[in-house]
């Protein structure tokens, strides 16, 4: 009972309000929150205090970021989706808010265009500063296993490598990007290895121009540190999963170097294991194995951890016909 009045007590201020909302929209940092409020730091970051300690909202520092995003769990969790869920849609104060939200995210998503088109001609250079793709791609491979694919579906997939790997598994394989200069060079690489089982599409992944249970295999490679809503990404591919069918994600564990924020577009610093499994169990899949790949060593002791998730979108229910009860 007390940990419901708290959270009542500490939403109840019309800015805080507005702060859930916009937090169910997103995870956000106090400067952007400042800017969509139009309200002072100091002012918003109290606000932001007491809804943490209330539990409403989780704080998550990365980097020189201190992120903050609704609360998964716990009484505080359901409570202030609870709030949220109540606030009417045509709210005039909300909808602005919500519009300068796109604001921010529209010139993040620029930003990160013209880092991909810029760097499209380098991206696999760019990548080996970090864990070698090969010992990546090799535990991508043991950890989805030798059955066959029928249909493999890549998304966000940039250079075309992880098509390249699973050609030899998959009957067919569809890759997707929004930069179509990545698409360019995933065209030239897959026509260089001779690949005649797979071809890119122009698409976005947050809406993915395939029908429900599309595919028995999805793959998601180095992708989520660049988007605004993961969530959202894997709730797509959860939905052209067909029953069974599996989702294979590769990201960076969390670190902290900044640096990757401002010199190569990534949105988060890394992605916590409890949160992919929070993540995942919002898009309704269950998660079946997490694997770590340590960093290599580097002369300026600087490495980046990879994790590999397996997941698979559960089977319905197999409803036994009742056993007719005969008399003799």
């Amino acid at each position: 009972m007390e940990e419901l009045l708290s959270g009542l007590r500490a939403a109840a201020e019309s800015t805080r309000v507005r702060i859930l909302f916009i937090l169910a929209h997103g995870e956000a940092n106090v400067s952007e929150l400042t800017q969509i409020l139009g309200q002072s730091q100091p002012r918003v970051s109290r606000h932001l205090k007491l809804m943490a300690e209330a539990g409403l909202i989780s704080r998550h520092k990365e980097g020189n970021w201190v992120l903050f995003r609704l609360r998964e769990e716990d009484m505080g969790g359901a409570l202030a989706r609870a709030i949220v869920d109540l606030l009417p849609g045509a709210d005039a104060v909300l909808a602005g808010d919500l519009a300068r939200l796109e604001e921010i995210r529209s010139r993040r998503a620029e930003a990160a265009s013209r880092y991909f088109a810029e760097n499209a001609a380098r991206w696999e250079q760019l990548r080996s500063l970090h864990v070698r793709e090969e010992d990546v791609e090799q535990a991508m491979e043991r950890l989805a296993g030798p059955a066959p694919i029928r249909l493999h579906v890549d998304l966000g997939t940039g250079t075309g490598a992880v098509l390249r790997r699973f050609a030899g598994l998959a009957q067919q394989s569809i890759g997707i990007d929004s930069s179509r200069d990545m698409l360019a060079m995933a065209r030239v690489n897959l026509d260089a290895a001779g690949v005649r089982n797979a071809q890119v599409r122009h698409g976005e992944i947050y809406a993915l121009p395939f029908p429900d249970g599309f595919a028995d295999f999805v793959t998601i490679h180095q992708v989520l540190h660049f988007l605004e809503d993961p969530v959202r990404a894997l709730t797509e591919a959860a939905r052209i999963l067909e029953p069974g069918g599996r989702l294979l994600i590769v990201d960076f564990a969390p670190h902290d170097l900044d640096e990757l924020r401002s010199e190569h577009a990534h949105r988060r610093l890394g992605i916590a294991a409890e949160h992919m499994a929070q993540w995942l169990g919002r898009a309704g899949l269950a998660l079946a194995q997490h694997d770590v790949l340590a960093p290599p060593w580097r002369p300026q002791g600087k490495g980046l951890t990879v994790s590999l998730w397996l997941a698979t979108q559960p089977r319905p229910a197999v409803t036994m016909p009742a056993l007719k009860d005969h008399a003799t």
